[in-house]
Protein backbone atom coordinates (compact mmCIF):
# COMPACT_ATOMS: atom_id res chain seq x y z
CA UNK A 1 0.00 0.00 0.00
CA UNK A 2 1.35 3.43 -0.95
CA UNK A 3 0.55 6.52 1.14
CA UNK A 4 1.03 10.03 -0.23
CA UNK A 5 3.49 11.88 2.00
CA UNK A 6 1.56 15.08 1.28
CA UNK A 7 -1.43 13.67 3.18
CA UNK A 8 -1.23 15.25 6.68
CA UNK A 9 -2.41 11.99 8.27
CA UNK A 10 0.29 9.87 6.59
CA UNK A 11 3.16 10.42 9.09
CA UNK A 12 0.96 9.40 12.02
CA UNK A 13 -0.29 6.33 10.15
CA UNK A 14 3.30 5.40 9.36
CA UNK A 15 4.38 5.88 12.97
CA UNK A 16 1.54 3.70 14.23
CA UNK A 17 2.53 0.93 11.81
CA UNK A 18 6.11 1.13 13.05
CA UNK A 19 4.86 0.97 16.67
CA UNK A 20 3.11 -2.31 15.79
CA UNK A 21 6.44 -3.72 14.65
CA UNK A 22 5.66 -3.41 10.95
CA UNK A 23 8.04 -2.34 8.20
CA UNK A 24 7.75 0.91 6.24
CA UNK A 25 9.10 2.08 2.90
CA UNK A 26 10.54 5.44 3.95
CA UNK A 27 11.65 8.20 1.56
CA UNK A 28 14.92 9.95 2.30
CA UNK A 29 16.97 12.34 0.24
CA UNK A 30 19.43 9.55 -0.64
CA UNK A 31 17.34 6.43 -1.40
CA UNK A 32 14.17 4.86 -0.01
CA UNK A 33 14.74 2.89 3.17
CA UNK A 34 13.06 -0.20 4.61
CA UNK A 35 12.37 1.11 8.11
CA UNK A 36 11.58 -0.41 11.50
CA UNK A 37 11.89 0.63 15.14
CA UNK A 38 15.64 0.37 15.75
CA UNK A 39 15.08 -0.71 19.38
CA UNK A 40 12.63 -3.50 18.49
CA UNK A 41 14.77 -6.56 17.78
CA UNK A 42 11.85 -8.54 16.29
CA UNK A 43 10.97 -5.71 13.89
CA UNK A 44 14.62 -5.33 12.89
CA UNK A 45 14.78 -9.07 12.23
CA UNK A 46 11.93 -8.59 9.76
CA UNK A 47 14.13 -6.17 7.80
CA UNK A 48 16.90 -8.75 7.53
CA UNK A 49 14.41 -11.42 6.48
CA UNK A 50 12.65 -9.23 3.90
CA UNK A 51 15.91 -8.17 2.30
CA UNK A 52 17.64 -11.53 2.56
CA UNK A 53 20.44 -9.69 4.32
CA UNK A 54 22.95 -11.37 6.68
CA UNK A 55 22.05 -10.55 10.28
CA UNK A 56 25.63 -9.47 11.05
CA UNK A 57 25.59 -6.81 8.29
CA UNK A 58 24.63 -3.66 10.21
CA UNK A 59 21.83 -1.25 9.47
CA UNK A 60 21.97 2.55 9.65
CA UNK A 61 19.75 4.08 12.33
CA UNK A 62 17.93 7.25 11.28
CA UNK A 63 17.28 9.87 13.94
CA UNK A 64 15.44 13.20 13.97
CA UNK A 65 18.50 15.20 15.04
CA UNK A 66 21.51 15.43 17.30
CA UNK A 67 19.34 15.29 20.44
CA UNK A 68 18.68 11.60 19.73
CA UNK A 69 22.37 10.66 19.48
CA UNK A 70 22.88 10.07 23.25
CA UNK A 71 20.12 7.45 23.15
CA UNK A 72 22.39 5.26 20.99
CA UNK A 73 25.99 6.49 21.29
CA UNK A 74 28.08 6.34 24.44
CA UNK A 75 30.60 8.82 23.05
CA UNK A 76 30.73 11.51 20.36
CA UNK A 77 34.29 12.62 19.53
CA UNK A 78 34.78 16.34 18.94
CA UNK A 79 35.43 15.84 15.23
CA UNK A 80 32.24 13.79 14.93
CA UNK A 81 30.24 16.55 16.60
CA UNK A 82 31.72 19.01 14.11
CA UNK A 83 30.48 16.79 11.27
CA UNK A 84 27.02 16.58 12.85
CA UNK A 85 26.91 20.37 13.16
CA UNK A 86 28.02 20.82 9.55
CA UNK A 87 26.00 18.18 7.69
CA UNK A 88 22.92 17.11 9.66
CA UNK A 89 20.22 16.84 8.47
CA UNK A 90 21.84 15.43 5.36
CA UNK A 91 23.44 12.47 3.59
CA UNK A 92 26.13 11.67 6.19
CA UNK A 93 26.26 8.58 8.41
CA UNK A 94 28.59 8.50 11.40
CA UNK A 95 29.79 5.27 13.01
CA UNK A 96 29.92 5.89 16.77
CA UNK A 97 30.56 3.77 19.89
CA UNK A 98 27.22 2.18 20.85
CA UNK A 99 25.57 1.99 24.24
CA UNK A 100 25.42 -1.77 24.97
CA UNK A 101 21.65 -1.94 25.54
CA UNK A 102 20.65 -0.01 22.42
CA UNK A 103 19.99 -1.14 18.83
CA UNK A 104 22.07 -4.33 19.14
CA UNK A 105 20.16 -6.12 16.37
CA UNK A 106 20.40 -3.13 14.02
CA UNK A 107 24.12 -2.87 14.74
CA UNK A 108 24.70 -6.48 13.71
CA UNK A 109 26.05 -7.25 17.17
CA UNK A 110 28.91 -4.75 16.87
CA UNK A 111 29.95 -2.32 19.62
CA UNK A 112 29.33 0.57 17.23
CA UNK A 113 26.24 2.00 15.54
CA UNK A 114 25.75 4.02 12.35
CA UNK A 115 23.60 7.12 12.86
CA UNK A 116 22.15 9.48 10.27
CA UNK A 117 19.71 12.38 10.32
CA UNK A 118 17.77 12.41 7.03
CA UNK A 119 16.91 15.72 5.39
CA UNK A 120 13.78 14.56 3.56
CA UNK A 121 10.72 16.32 5.03
CA UNK A 122 8.64 13.12 4.92
CA UNK A 123 11.29 11.21 6.89
CA UNK A 124 11.47 14.03 9.40
CA UNK A 125 7.67 14.05 9.72
CA UNK A 126 7.61 10.31 10.45
CA UNK A 127 10.40 10.63 13.01
CA UNK A 128 8.52 13.48 14.71
CA UNK A 129 5.35 11.38 14.81
CA UNK A 130 7.32 8.47 16.25
CA UNK A 131 8.60 10.70 19.05
CA UNK A 132 5.01 11.55 20.01
CA UNK A 133 3.85 7.96 20.40
CA UNK A 134 2.83 6.77 23.90
CA UNK A 135 5.95 4.58 23.78
CA UNK A 136 8.27 6.84 21.76
CA UNK A 137 10.41 5.43 18.97
CA UNK A 138 13.83 7.08 19.13
CA UNK A 139 15.25 5.95 15.80
CA UNK A 140 14.49 3.93 12.69
CA UNK A 141 16.76 1.24 11.31
CA UNK A 142 16.42 1.77 7.57
CA UNK A 143 18.69 0.13 5.00
CA UNK A 144 17.83 0.62 1.35
CA UNK A 145 14.44 -0.87 0.47
CA UNK A 146 15.62 -3.54 -1.95
CA UNK A 147 16.71 -7.15 -1.88
CA UNK A 148 20.21 -7.52 -0.51
CA UNK A 149 22.93 -6.62 -2.99
CA UNK A 150 20.52 -5.31 -5.63
CA UNK A 151 19.94 -1.81 -6.99
CA UNK A 152 18.68 0.68 -4.42
CA UNK A 153 15.23 2.28 -4.92
CA UNK A 154 14.79 5.99 -5.57
CA UNK A 155 10.99 6.08 -5.99
CA UNK A 156 8.05 4.60 -4.10
CA UNK A 157 7.21 2.54 -7.19
CA UNK A 158 10.67 0.91 -7.03
CA UNK A 159 9.95 -0.16 -3.44
CA UNK A 160 6.52 -1.54 -4.31
CA UNK A 161 8.01 -3.45 -7.24
CA UNK A 162 10.60 -4.93 -4.90
CA UNK A 163 8.36 -6.03 -2.03
CA UNK A 164 4.78 -6.01 -3.35
CA UNK A 165 1.57 -4.36 -2.24
CA UNK A 166 1.74 -5.79 1.28
CA UNK A 167 4.39 -3.29 2.36
CA UNK A 168 3.30 0.16 3.52
CA UNK A 169 5.28 2.73 1.50
CA UNK A 170 5.29 6.49 2.06
CA UNK A 171 5.58 8.20 -1.32
CA UNK A 172 7.78 11.27 -0.99
CA UNK A 173 8.65 11.56 -4.67
CA UNK A 174 11.97 10.79 -6.38
CA UNK A 175 15.04 10.98 -4.16
CA UNK A 176 17.07 14.16 -4.61
CA UNK A 177 20.56 12.72 -4.01
CA UNK A 178 20.01 9.26 -5.51
CA UNK A 179 22.93 7.36 -3.95
CA UNK A 180 23.39 6.31 -0.35
CA UNK A 181 24.96 8.46 2.34
CA UNK A 182 28.64 9.04 2.92
CA UNK A 183 29.77 6.85 5.85
CA UNK A 184 32.51 8.03 8.21
CA UNK A 185 33.85 5.82 10.99
CA UNK A 186 34.38 7.91 14.13
CA UNK A 187 35.40 5.11 16.52
CA UNK A 188 39.18 5.17 16.07
CA UNK A 189 40.25 8.71 16.92
CA UNK A 190 40.30 10.00 13.35
CA UNK A 191 37.67 10.12 10.61
CA UNK A 192 37.85 7.09 8.30
CA UNK A 193 35.83 7.15 5.08
CA UNK A 194 34.07 3.80 4.68
CA UNK A 195 31.70 4.71 1.84
CA UNK A 196 31.80 7.79 -0.41
CA UNK A 197 28.67 9.72 -1.24
CA UNK A 198 27.43 13.26 -1.88
CA UNK A 199 29.59 14.70 0.92
CA UNK A 200 33.19 14.70 -0.28
CA UNK A 201 36.46 14.06 1.53
CA UNK A 202 37.38 17.72 1.15
CA UNK A 203 34.09 18.83 2.69
CA UNK A 204 34.63 16.45 5.62
CA UNK A 205 38.13 17.84 6.19
CA UNK A 206 36.93 21.44 6.02
CA UNK A 207 34.20 20.73 8.55
CA UNK A 208 36.21 18.89 11.19
CA UNK A 209 39.82 19.95 10.51
CA UNK A 210 41.02 16.38 10.03
CA UNK A 211 41.78 14.64 6.75
CA UNK A 212 39.63 11.51 6.45
CA UNK A 213 41.69 8.37 6.00
CA UNK A 214 40.59 5.56 3.73
CA UNK A 215 39.83 2.17 5.24
CA UNK A 216 42.92 0.86 3.43
CA UNK A 217 45.09 3.35 5.32
CA UNK A 218 43.70 2.21 8.67
CA UNK A 219 42.52 -1.35 8.07
CA UNK A 220 42.73 -2.70 11.63
CA UNK A 221 39.43 -2.98 13.49
CA UNK A 222 37.36 -1.52 10.66
CA UNK A 223 33.71 -1.89 11.64
CA UNK A 224 31.27 -3.54 9.28
CA UNK A 225 29.04 -0.94 7.64
CA UNK A 226 26.14 -0.77 5.20
CA UNK A 227 26.90 -0.88 1.50
CA UNK A 228 30.63 -1.56 1.82
CA UNK A 229 30.80 -5.06 0.37
CA UNK A 230 32.91 -5.44 -2.75
CA UNK A 231 29.90 -6.52 -4.82
CA UNK A 232 26.72 -4.54 -4.29
CA UNK A 233 24.11 -2.29 -5.98
CA UNK A 234 23.88 -4.72 -8.89
CA UNK A 235 21.13 -5.00 -11.52
CA UNK A 236 20.18 -8.41 -12.93
CA UNK A 237 22.17 -7.79 -16.12
CA UNK A 238 25.97 -7.83 -15.70
CA UNK A 239 27.66 -4.41 -15.68
CA UNK A 240 30.91 -3.72 -17.52
CA UNK A 241 32.88 -0.47 -17.06
CA UNK A 242 34.86 0.88 -20.04
CA UNK A 243 36.20 4.17 -21.31
CA UNK A 244 34.51 5.88 -24.25
CA UNK A 245 36.97 4.56 -26.82
CA UNK A 246 36.49 0.97 -25.66
CA UNK A 247 32.71 1.40 -25.76
CA UNK A 248 32.75 2.65 -29.34
CA UNK A 249 35.18 -0.06 -30.40
CA UNK A 250 32.90 -2.70 -28.91
CA UNK A 251 29.87 -1.30 -30.69
CA UNK A 252 31.81 -1.21 -33.96
CA UNK A 253 32.81 -4.86 -33.60
CA UNK A 254 29.27 -5.99 -32.82
CA UNK A 255 27.84 -3.84 -35.61
CA UNK A 256 24.27 -4.40 -36.71
CA UNK A 257 24.17 -7.74 -34.90
CA UNK A 258 24.35 -6.10 -31.46
CA UNK A 259 21.29 -6.92 -29.34
CA UNK A 260 20.06 -7.08 -25.73
CA UNK A 261 22.68 -4.49 -24.79
CA UNK A 262 22.35 -1.18 -22.92
CA UNK A 263 25.06 1.47 -23.06
CA UNK A 264 25.16 4.32 -20.53
CA UNK A 265 27.76 6.92 -21.40
CA UNK A 266 28.61 10.62 -21.33
CA UNK A 267 30.36 10.45 -24.69
CA UNK A 268 28.26 10.47 -27.89
CA UNK A 269 28.32 6.95 -29.31
CA UNK A 270 26.98 5.38 -32.50
CA UNK A 271 25.70 1.96 -33.48
CA UNK A 272 23.96 0.64 -36.58
CA UNK A 273 21.84 -1.68 -34.44
CA UNK A 274 18.34 -0.71 -33.39
CA UNK A 275 18.47 -3.36 -30.67
CA UNK A 276 21.02 -1.46 -28.56
CA UNK A 277 19.63 0.83 -25.88
CA UNK A 278 21.80 3.95 -25.80
CA UNK A 279 21.19 6.25 -22.82
CA UNK A 280 23.22 9.42 -22.17
CA UNK A 281 24.75 9.78 -18.74
CA UNK A 282 24.58 13.36 -17.36
CA UNK A 283 27.80 15.32 -17.56
CA UNK A 284 27.15 16.71 -14.07
CA UNK A 285 28.12 14.35 -11.23
CA UNK A 286 25.20 15.28 -8.97
CA UNK A 287 22.68 14.69 -11.76
CA UNK A 288 24.35 11.40 -12.66
CA UNK A 289 24.10 10.25 -9.03
CA UNK A 290 20.44 11.24 -8.87
CA UNK A 291 19.46 9.08 -11.86
CA UNK A 292 22.00 6.25 -11.58
CA UNK A 293 19.90 3.62 -9.81
CA UNK A 294 16.77 4.49 -11.79
CA UNK A 295 18.78 4.05 -15.00
CA UNK A 296 20.08 0.63 -13.92
CA UNK A 297 16.59 -0.49 -12.93
CA UNK A 298 15.27 0.76 -16.27
CA UNK A 299 17.80 -1.36 -18.15
CA UNK A 300 16.62 -4.44 -16.27
CA UNK A 301 13.01 -3.54 -17.03
CA UNK A 302 13.92 -3.31 -20.73
CA UNK A 303 15.19 -6.89 -20.62
CA UNK A 304 18.79 -6.24 -21.62
CA UNK A 305 21.33 -8.98 -20.94
CA UNK A 306 24.40 -6.78 -20.61
CA UNK A 307 25.03 -3.19 -19.48
CA UNK A 308 28.07 -1.24 -20.64
CA UNK A 309 28.84 1.92 -18.69
CA UNK A 310 31.39 4.63 -19.36
CA UNK A 311 33.73 4.82 -16.36
CA UNK A 312 33.15 8.13 -14.53
CA UNK A 313 35.99 10.63 -14.17
CA UNK A 314 38.47 10.06 -11.34
CA UNK A 315 37.59 13.34 -9.61
CA UNK A 316 36.22 14.03 -6.11
CA UNK A 317 32.71 14.96 -7.24
CA UNK A 318 32.33 11.63 -9.08
CA UNK A 319 33.66 9.45 -6.25
CA UNK A 320 30.26 8.25 -5.06
CA UNK A 321 29.08 7.29 -8.56
CA UNK A 322 32.38 5.56 -9.29
CA UNK A 323 32.05 3.58 -6.05
CA UNK A 324 28.51 2.37 -6.79
CA UNK A 325 29.34 1.39 -10.37
CA UNK A 326 32.51 -0.42 -9.34
CA UNK A 327 30.51 -2.48 -6.83
CA UNK A 328 27.80 -3.18 -9.40
CA UNK A 329 30.44 -4.37 -11.88
CA UNK A 330 32.09 -6.54 -9.20
CA UNK A 331 28.86 -8.49 -8.85
CA UNK A 332 28.94 -9.51 -12.51
CA UNK A 333 29.87 -13.16 -13.21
Amino acid sequence: MILDAADPTAPQAAAQALARGELLGLPTETVYGLAADADNAEAVARIFAAKGRPADHPLIVHVAGSAAVPHYAREVPLFAQALIDAFWPGPLTLILPRLPARAAAAAGGQASVGLRCPAHPAAQAVLAACAQLPAPIHGLAAPSANRFGRVSPTTAAHVADEFGAGLLVLDGGPCEVGIESTIVDCTRGVPVLLRPGRISRDAIERACGLHPLSKDELPAHTPRASGTLLAHYAPSAPVRLMDARQLQAGLDVLGADAAHLAVYARAPLRTPSRRVLLRPMPQDAALAARELFAALRGFDDAGVRLIWVETPPDTPEWEGVRDRLARAAAAAP
